[in-house]
């Protein structure tokens, strides 16, 4: 609601105030040489007050220009519900790319889920999409996701890892299944793979287009249920992650993005291939 007030305050205001001092401008230049319309506004510095009018329409359709022409900075941080809207202007390239580093990747995952599906409709100028989604090793024990213990210990649970193995498993299937349908269209090549890492979820990142990153850390220390009465979990929450944007273009951000984007290739060069496809290549 918020975004659609913004953009119809965006479509007519320039066109309102515009008519408002046009409007004042005429006004004021009739009042100073018709004699009647002078008279009825009871008004003097006519001539004046409509130069100044002017002058302020002009300068106001010159900042208007000025404003639209300079991009706005992206922000500092950002919520994981914010990703929505990175993924779509990543969407809006030629080659896209998008790695993920993580938990699950629920969040962003269901944000590339809709943009392929919109591509079907609307490819525009994208030819090419790429998305590589690193994820925990949940087929070895782990300290996180984890049953909480007696006095908070961290205990390995197989069952719950195997829930969260499962739902990975889920996402790469619906997403693979929508590039299957997407390369049968031939004018665009698309990928999509899972792979595992060592450890536990302690990190958020999402580089998009190699070109910007957002990271942040997972809450290790939530816990869920669930039952209600059932036993609890050690289980971050993705979706409540801040996360810090880093963005080319100055000489403080170009190493970082440059960095992250090594690290994340080296990651994904040691990643191990996930048991659900070595099933399907046997």
């Amino acid at each position: 609601m918020a975004q659609r007030l913004r953009r119809t305050q965006e479509r007519f205001e320039p066109l309102v105030t515009r008519f408002i001092l046009g409007g004042i401008f005429v006004v004021g230049l009739v009042a100073q040489f018709v004699q009647p319309v002078g008279d009825a506004i009871e008004g003097k510095a006519y001539l004046g007050g409509a130069l100044l009018s002017l002058v302020g329409y002009v300068l106001y359709d010159a900042v208007k220009d000025l404003s639209s022409s300079v991009r706005q900075p992206a922000p500092a941080s950002v919520n994981s519900s914010d990703l929505g809207e990175f993924v779509s202007e990543a969407f809006k390239a030629r080659k896209v790319e998008v790695s993920f580093l993580g938990y699950t990747g629920e969040t962003l995952q269901h944000e590339l889920y809709n943009r392929l599906r919109a591509l079907a409709v609307n490819p525009g100028q994208t030819r090419e999409v790429s998305i590589r989604m690193l994820v925990p090793d949940f087929e070895q024990p782990m300290a996180v996701p984890a049953r909480v213990g007696p006095d908070g210990q961290h205990v390995d649970d197989p069952a719950f890892r195997d829930r969260l193995l499962r739902r990975c498993e889920e996402y790469e299937g619906v997403l693979s299944g929508l590039a299957d349908q997407l390369n049968r269209h031939g004018n665009l090549a698309v990928r999509c793979e899972y792979r595992f890492y060592p450890g536990i979820p302690g990190q958020k990142i999402c580089i998009f287009n190699r070109v910007q990153v957002l990271h942040g850390f997972y809450d290790l220390s939530v816990r869920m249920r669930l039952q209600r009465t059932g036993p609890e979990y050690y289980d971050p929450k993705g979706y409540t992650t801040d996360l810090n944007v880093c963005s080319p273009g100055t000489a403080a951000s170009d190493p970082v993005v440059t960095m992250w984007n090594k690290h994340f290739d080296d990651l994904w060069a040691l990643a191990s291939v996930p048991g659900w496809r070595r099933s399907a290549a046997a």
